[in-house]
């Protein structure tokens, strides 16, 4: 399916949650429009309070690849991405946060091995060797540790950041997973049961550029002790089967995939 023309087609659909983000919306957009391989640009404004509604509608009816849809209320960033995931029709996924963490011109080297067919799903790391990082809180870089650590035991993955906001999938995989956690528990659980598939998975280095609480920032210790029990529950408690309504083909099996390439 992707074959070395690829990475001359559009065949990205960028999944953009959005809560109060009025302050960066438009910029961000304007960044993944640039971006080589884009299809379309779905913004899932999750009942806001600012002018993120009023943006995200100006730029679904100025650019003809973006896509607007607003929930009636507030239900948190998993179930934007459960909105969104179905309303896509690319080759390949990826979610793009709706503030300035995460670069978009970085979105090319984030899909290239699915690009270049060794890979089913990719995660950007923040971990990895990398061109900048944000110096921020002690306390969530030591979470992310503990909670990166703790999901690769049961996973038996060797992940550097399973919490990195930058994930990208083959269309087929994300659309067809059965999502059914909440609030932040999307990141633990898409590792869960891409790893319970048995998919290609790589990790490519990203910059990061994370914003303090004042600045906007979301995630707080509630989150982080709710993804203990979301570890728990989808690697112990939830089986393939029920993870996916159809269990897509996968490149190739795990164990035979390459161990390292230039990305």
């Amino acid at each position: 399916m992707y074959e070395d023309n690829q990475n001359q087609l559009a065949c990205l659909s960028v999944v953009i949650p959005a809560y109060n983000e009025d302050a960066t919306l438009a910029t961000i957009v304007k960044k993944v429009i640039a971006v080589p391989n884009l299809l379309e640009i779905i913004i899932v404004d999750d009942c806001s309070s600012d002018r993120t509604e009023e943006i995200g509608r100006a730029l679904s009816e100025t650019y003809e690849q973006v896509r607007f849809v607003r929930h009636a209320m507030n239900k948190g960033k998993t179930e934007a991405l459960k909105t969104g995931f179905p309303l896509t029709t690319g080759e390949i996924v990826i979610v793009q946060d709706a503030d300035l963490e995460y670069d978009p011109s970085e979105i090319h080297s984030i899909i290239k091995p699915i690009l270049d067919g060794v890979a089913d799903v990719v995660y950007g790391s923040r971990f990895l060797v990398r061109k900048a990082t944000r110096v921020l809180y002690f306390y969530h870089y030591l979470g992310n540790k503990f909670l990166t650590f703790l999901s690769n035991l049961l996973t038996n993955l060797n992940m550097t950041d399973v919490e990195t906001g930058y994930k990208a999938f083959r269309g087929d995989i994300i659309r067809n997973m059965v999502i059914a956690s909440r609030g932040f528990g999307f990141e633990i659980e898409v590792t869960a049961k891409v790893a319970k598939l048995g998919c290609a998975i790589y990790e490519v280095p990203i910059s990061y550029y994370g914003r303090t609480y004042e600045e906007g920032k979301k995630i707080g210790l509630k989150d982080g002790i709710a993804a203990l029990w979301f570890i728990l529950r989808f690697n112990l408690f939830w089986s393939l089967r029920s993870s996916f309504r159809q269990l897509p083909e996968l490149r190739k099996p795990l164990n035979q995939d390459p161990l390292s390439a230039d990305y």
